[in-house]
Formats: C-alpha cells, sequence, structure tokens
C-alpha cells in the first residue's frame, strides 16, 4: 500500500474547516471520559469499550440501509467495523461476513459482541484491504469524516490524515468487488463530501442516496447521508 498520501486541500471554506476542528476537539475530550457502556440497537445487544468508537445518533442511517441491502447469498465485507454492529447485522442474513479494522480492541470487541448475539463472522486486523482475500457482493464503509492525523488508537475511527485510507479504499475497491457488488457508504457534511464523491466517481461507481437526515449545532447544519454505490454502466 503507498503511505506517500498526497496532502489533501479541502475546498471547504476556512471558517467550516475552524467549525470542524472545534467541533472534533470537543468530540476527543469527551471520549477520554466515556466508559463502558451496553446499548441495545436496531434489535441486537452491544457491549462498547471506551477505546472503541460507540454508536452514535446518526449510526441508524446506515444500520437500517444494512439490513434492507444484505441477502442470504451475499460475502460481505465491513470495513472499518468498530463495534462490530454492522458486521453483526450482516451476519444474521448473509452467508460469510468479513469485519476489519485496524483497532485491536474493535476486532476483540466484535468477536464478543458477535458470540452475545449468537451469529457468524470473522474478525480480523487489516489496514484497508490489506488482509483481506477475494471479492465480496455487499462492502460496507463508514469512513472517518475528517483529514486530520489521529492522536490515539481511537482517534483514527473519526480522523483519516489526509483520507489515506479512503483514498486506499477507493483506488482498491473495484479488485475486491464481484460484478453486480454493491457498496454501502455512510458520510457527512461535517467532513469534505465532495472529495468522497470525487473519489468514488475516480473508481468508477455511481452512488445512489438511501437516506438522509440533518443536526444542527452552533447555528450550523449537517447532513449526513447513507449512499449506496455499484459500478458505473459501460457505455
Amino acid at each position: 500500500m503507498d503511505h506517500e498520501t498526497p496532502p489533501h486541500r479541502s475546498s471547504l471554506p476556512d471558517d467550516h474547516v475552524a467549525r470542524i476542528r472545534r467541533w472534533h476537539e470537543a468530540a476527543h475530550r469527551d471520549s477520554t471520559t466515556r466508559p463502558d457502556h451496553t446499548v441495545d440497537y436496531l434489535g441486537r445487544t452491544l457491549h462498547i469499550p471506551p477505546d472503541v468508537h460507540p454508536i452514535t445518533g446518526t449510526s441508524h442511517l446506515l444500520g437500517q440501509a444494512v439490513l434492507d441491502e444484505v441477502r442470504s447469498t451475499d460475502r460481505v465485507l465491513d470495513m472499518g467495523t468498530g463495534s462490530g454492529v454492522n458486521a453483526i447485522l450482516a451476519a444474521a442474513t448473509a452467508r460469510e461476513v468479513l469485519a476489519v479494522d485496524t483497532n485491536p480492541s474493535a476486532i476483540t470487541t466484535t468477536r464478543a459482541n458477535a458470540a452475545r448475539n449468537g451469529v457468524t463472522l470473522t474478525a480480523r486486523h487489516s489496514d484497508v484491504f490489506s488482509a483481506v482475500d477475494g471479492r465480496f457482493d455487499l462492502i460496507i464503509f463508514d469512513p472517518p469524516f475528517r483529514w486530520f492525523a489521529p492522536r490515539d488508537t481511537l482517534e483514527t475511527a473519526t480522523t483519516d490524515h489526509h483520507y489515506r485510507a479512503m483514498n486506499t479504499f477507493f483506488a482498491q475497491v473495484s479488485a475486491h468487488m464481484t460484478d453486480t457488488a454493491r457498496l454501502l457508504i455512510f458520510f457527512g457534511t461535517s467532513g469534505d463530501l465532495d472529495h468522497l464523491h470525487t473519489r468514488a466517481a475516480a473508481a468508477g461507481l455511481t452512488s445512489q442516496t438511501l437516506a438522509t437526515t440533518q443536526h444542527t449545532r452552533d447555528d450550523w447544519t449537517v447532513d449526513y447521508f447513507t449512499y449506496r454505490m455499484t459500478r458505473a454502466p459501460v457505455t
């Protein structure tokens, strides 16, 4: 994998970037005091330790899309699985699920949560596709919104330096897609949404919006989207 990712030059206005940084700093402070907790979510029970990214108020936009999209014949990849939530939702239906993350605690947590919910899956440490083999019918990806440098392992769930992981994902995903594969991607305007669309288009993908919601804070409204992406038709 190429780790020499060019610096990300955001097209967002300076005041927009400054607000994103303030929000990010506040979230990072909150994460240092978050206790272990157990949540009920879309019919599943998940235990989430403080060093794994939690379920958020917008997580259901992607989770419900997974439930609606997954098929019994699917081989599924959950990229950046965190607590294993989307892998577990998929595993109740799919024939095979691989969940990957760079956070070792996320892998341990995913395995425990899968057992807790009575589903079978494989959880593996992988830097994007570094430990991923084969092709998949459904790929789920909730990429970090920020392009800042992470300060710890937990922060890699929300911060992807210069969007290295996102860029790598879109550069390599085609090699891991079956001919009729679908991608479910979650992102919002508190990140560089234009960059995500640019990389997806460069990968030959077309996007359909499945779900959207808004959240207003500090007099600024952020839009969140779940996209279904597929290979662009050959013309």
